[in-house]
């Protein structure tokens, strides 16, 4: 079984388990909700995942073509060079040619035999001077079709990096705005930082990393004051920036939970539960419009560090908060090609 159809498998148990103590159509709305913040979440993956082999893409083809244009640069130079020798060798024969119907009209009235070689050197003359022109011409041409080709591989080359400057230009776009959003959270919650909080940057977001003790008690999905205080200091960014994607992944050590009569089976429903808290929290008395939201649990199974120590599991022990910038003007340049 995939972790895919694990993890349906036991938010449909979770809803089993808590339908008795609140009403059907606010569960079943939770979870038509969950399941389209789930979706979105892993488009935003793909089309993040897309759009870097893209980019990959565009810069492979720019290589090659640039390498191609070389490459007919260099044949034209060598046409050229063929077309310049056949000029000076039409030159030479039309010399000879002149010289040698001197000659005739010289000799025209003197040795008969002397006349008849003269007059055949003439037409050998004749006929070299015609393969000479023929030649001269063919270059000509396959050089006027290179140089169409060249044309039209500098348009296309012209067209390759006007859009990827276009694209480099909304990526170092976005990446400002991750840069600007990550010193802005770090600003607001500069007094927990490095004190069970971590605001980091990576694939062009930002990650508020909130240490179990920061938020709740153990085998608890109920945040402390401290937690709540941090949590209303980072609404107050995320109200500013109405554009940014907000996902709350919680995530637990691999210590199985087992809390007696808890409404709670596993870590699977442990972690659920803390990021939909952290959820709840943030848009409690704050104008976050909820769409922009989802709830992820993530169990044990993406730590932090892989050692079966104290250390280690205390670090895996963490909610994760991940501001996703909005890729919509990317999106629209790519389909504009």
């Amino acid at each position: 079984m995939n972790r895919s159809t694990y993890c349906i498998l036991v938010f449909l148990s979770l809803i089993l388990i808590t339908s008795s103590c609140v009403p059907g159509k606010k569960y079943s709305n939770l979870q038509d909700t969950s399941k389209q913040f789930m979706n979105e979440r892993d488009a935003f993956k793909t089309d993040n995942i897309g759009l870097e082999m893209q980019n990959k893409e565009l810069t492979a083809q720019l290589a090659s073509l640039r390498k191609e244009v070389d490459t007919i640069q260099q044949v034209i130079s060598a046409a050229q060079n063929d077309r310049d020798k056949a000029v000076q060798d039409y030159n030479r024969m039309s010399v000879k040619y002149t010289e040698l119907q001197n000659a005739q009209e010289d000799l025209v009235k003197g040795n008969v035999k002397e006349t008849q070689k003269l007059l055949s050197e003439l037409q050998e003359a004749q006929s070299n001077l015609q393969k000479k022109e023929d030649l001269l011409r063919q270059l000509e041409q396959n050089l006027d079709a290179k140089k169409t080709s060249l044309d039209e591989l500098t348009f296309e080359l012209d067209k390759r990096n006007t859009r990827l400057a276009e694209l480099e230009s909304i990526l170092n776009a976005q990446k400002k705005l991750v840069q600007d959003l990550k010193s802005k959270v770090s600003e607001a919650l500069l007094g927990f930082e490095n004190n069970g909080l971590t605001v980091t940057m990576k694939n062009g977001k930002v990650y508020v990393s909130l240490d179990e003790k920061l938020l709740f008690k153990s085998a608890s999905w109920d945040i402390d004051a401290n937690g709540k205080n941090a949590l209303k200091k980072l609404a107050g960014v995320l109200e500013k920036n109405p554009d940014i994607q907000i996902t709350i992944e919680g995530h637990t050590d691999n210590v199985p939970y087992n809390p007696g009569n808890s409404q709670l089976k596993d870590n699977w429903d442990l972690s659920t539960k803390r990021a939909t808290s952290v959820i709840r929290m943030l848009l409690e008395g704050s104008k976050i419009d909820a769409k922009r939201l989802t709830a992820s649990g993530r169990s044990q199974y993406q730590p932090v560090d892989d050692q079966n120590t104290s250390d280690a599991r205390q670090k895996n022990r963490r909610t994760e908060i991940i501001l996703t910038p909005d890729l919509t003007e990317l999106y629209q340049l790519i389909n504009k090609y």
